[in-house]
């Protein structure tokens, strides 16, 4: 009884951490009514789309047991691949399909260097970092790629093209598909063989899973999503920059470490991540509307992930001695 009520404690945490981080700057900031109109809530969430929509793919490879380093870099590959499309007079589905399989052809080529080449995923992804920030240079011609005005751009906007959508489009995208991910979770058989995955990996491959294939499965969807988040990112730049999303595979991370996730494996929700991807807005909001300097943001993360980390870790030793 107990340990159940402290696991519905644990999973109340990223609420309540949310709802502190909001209080907080709507206090601090001296004038709550513009911190929390509608104005700036609709700012935050068009500002959450990329790192929520990166953190859907990233809860399957943590919950699986892995990680994947290279999500910023393949973010911005993705963004120019769609932008050069759009250049190129591409039908605007067309080139948004265009990044989405690259993104998921580059979680391919990580989950072969995993199963096949034996690579740790920490040190495969790494190395995807350098080659997909390379490439997203070299086919950019190291410069920043202008897109023709279509619906893509439209995406990711602060203020929705209609009135009755209340919130950028992409906002909804997010929403839609992580109701869908958190039913193929939960619901799922493939979603059960990830969780089997991550909790023990030798108890999965003795009860019949294809582990291999089903870590290219798993890596090939995240970079599903990781590719729509490149998409988002040249929604809301209108243009493909190869520079951009430096750091963004730490905001994913802490979004979906902060939900509840654990670097261990076997734990983690899609509904965790998504208000952890909002922790992570509002905080940066919250900091931009104090004037606190870039640095101090990328402080609180850090500080923010160590924290989430050593209460998991906490956690399960609290777990072990019951």
């Amino acid at each position: 009884m107990r340990q159940e009520l402290r696991h519905r404690l644990f999973a109340l945490g990223p609420v309540v951490g949310l709802v502190l981080v909001i209080v907080f700057f709507a206090v601090a900031s001296g004038a709550p009514e513009r911190y929390l109109s509608g104005h700036n809530l609709r700012v935050v969430l068009a500002q959450t789309v990329i790192v929520a929509v990166g953190a859907i793919g990233m809860t399957l490879v943590i919950v699986a047991g892995g990680i994947d380093l290279s999500v910023g870099s393949v973010i911005a590959l993705t963004g120019v691949v769609c932008a050069m499309g759009l250049r190129d007079g591409w039908p605007p589905l067309a080139a948004v399909m265009a990044a989405v399989l690259v993104g998921a052809l580059v979680g391919l080529v990580n989950a072969l260097a995993i199963t096949r080449l034996k690579v740790v995923p920490f040190i495969a992804t790494l190395g995807m970092l350098g080659i997909a920030r390379g490439a997203a240079k070299w086919l950019a011609g190291q410069s920043t790629v202008d897109a023709p005005a279509s619906w893509v751009n439209e995406l990711a906007v602060t203020v929705p093209p209609s009135s009755w959508m209340l919130v950028a489009p992409g906002v909804w995208v997010a929403l839609l598909l992580a109701v869908v991910m958190a039913f193929v979770l939960r619901r799922t058989i493939f979603g059960r063989r990830v969780f089997a995955l991550g909790s023990n990996e030798a108890a999965a491959r003795a009860c019949g899973i294809a582990v291999e294939r089903l870590k290219l499965a798993i890596y090939s969807v995240a970079g599903l999503f990781f590719g729509l988040a490149g998409v988002m990112q040249m929604s809301r730049l209108r243009q493909g920059d190869p520079t951009v999303a430096i750091g963004t595979e730490l905001d994913v991370i802490a979004a979906v470490v902060i939900g509840g996730g654990s670097l261990s494996g076997g734990e983690g929700s899609i509904l965790g991540s998504m208000v952890g991807a909002l922790v992570m807005a509002f905080l940066r909001n919250g900091s931009q509307q104090m004037g606190w300097p870039t640095y101090v943001q990328e402080i609180l993360i850090g500080v923010i992930i160590v924290a989430a980390v050593a209460v998991d870790r906490w956690r399960h030793a609290q777990g072990g001695e019951e």
